[in-house]
C-alpha cells in the first residue's frame, strides 16, 4: 500500500472513530443517568433523555449505513433496468409525506418524460439523500420543488429549495468525504459528511452526472443527468451481474 494510501486510510478510521464516539457517549451518558437516578427525574426529563438516546441512536445507525455503503460502492454493480422516473419519486415522496415533513414539497414532472435506464433503489437512495438535505438547510415550510424534464436526449431531475446556500467556491468540497460545510443551520441538524458523496458515486456508477447550483441565503439545486432507457445497455449490465 502507497504511503498516500495510507495516509487516506488512517484519516478515514481516525474520522469515522470520532463520528461513531459522539453518538454512543451521549446514549451511554443519558443511559447511565436514567439508570442511577430514575426515581429522582420529572417524567418530562426522563422523556427529553429518552429522546435523546433515540435521535442518536438513528444517527449512528445511519453512520453505520453510510459507512458500509462507501465499503462496497467500488463492487456493488447496479442493475440497470426500464424506470418510470417520475413515478419512483413519487412513490419516495409518499414516504416523506407519511413522516410528517413540513416542507412545502412542489412537483413540476414532465408528462412526456421517457423511461430512464436506472437501478431503481440506488435511484432512490439518491433522491433521498438530495431531498433531505433540502430538509435540513432549509427552514420548515419552505418550498422544495423536485422537476424531471427530457433535455438534450437525457433526462434531467433537480431538486430546489430555498435553504442557506453553498458558496462557489465549496461546490466541490461538498461531494468529499465527512465534509459538512459551517452555517447557522448545520448545529441543528445531524449529519456526517458521506451523503453527497455516495449520491455523486452512485450517480456516476449508472452514467450518470450531478452538478450543483447555489446562492447564499437563496436556496441551492442539485441536478442529475441520465441517460433514457436503452434495451441494449439493459441486457449487457443484466449478463454482467
Amino acid at each position: 500500500m502507497s504511503d498516500k494510501n495510507t495516509i487516506i486510510q488512517d484519516e478515514f478510521i481516525s474520522t469515522v472513530s470520532h463520528e461513531l464516539r459522539t453518538p454512543l457517549t451521549s446514549i451511554r451518558g443519558f443511559s447511565q443517568t436514567l439508570l442511577s437516578s430514575w426515581d429522582k427525574l420529572d417524567e418530562e426529563t426522563k422523556k427529553k433523555f429518552i429522546k435523546i438516546i433515540e435521535e442518536q441512536s438513528g444517527r449512528l445507525i445511519n453512520l453505520v449505513e453510510n459507512i458500509l455503503t462507501v465499503s462496497k460502492i467500488k463492487n456493488d454493480r447496479p442493475i440497470l433496468r426500464e424506470l418510470n422516473v417520475n413515478n419512483s419519486i413519487e412513490k419516495l415522496l409518499q414516504m416523506f409525506l407519511l413522516h410528517g415533513n413540513t416542507h412545502n414539497i412542489v412537483r413540476e414532472f414532465s408528462e412526456n418524460l421517457p423511461h430512464a435506464n436506472l437501478d431503481e433503489g440506488k435511484f432512490q437512495q439518491i433522491m433521498t439523500n438530495l431531498i433531505d438535505n433540502a430538509c435540513k438547510y432549509s427552514k420548515e415550510g419552505s418550498k422544495i420543488t423536485i422537476s424531471s424534464n427530457y433535455i438534450n436526449d437525457s433526462i434531467v431531475v433537480s431538486v430546489s429549495d430555498e435553504g442557506t446556500g453553498i458558496k462557489k467556491e465549496d461546490f466541490d468540497k461538498i461531494f468529499e468525504k465527512f465534509v459538512r460545510l459551517e452555517n447557522h443551520l448545520t448545529s441543528k441538524t445531524q449529519g456526517n459528511g458521506l451523503g453527497l458523496y455516495i449520491t455523486k458515486k452512485l450517480v456516476e456508477s449508472m452514467n450518470g452526472k450531478i452538478t450543483v447550483t447555489s446562492e447564499v441565503n437563496k436556496g441551492t439545486k442539485f441536478t442529475l443527468i441520465f441517460p433514457p432507457y436503452n434495451s441494449e445497455e439493459a441486457l449487457k449490465c443484466s449478463l454482467q451481474s
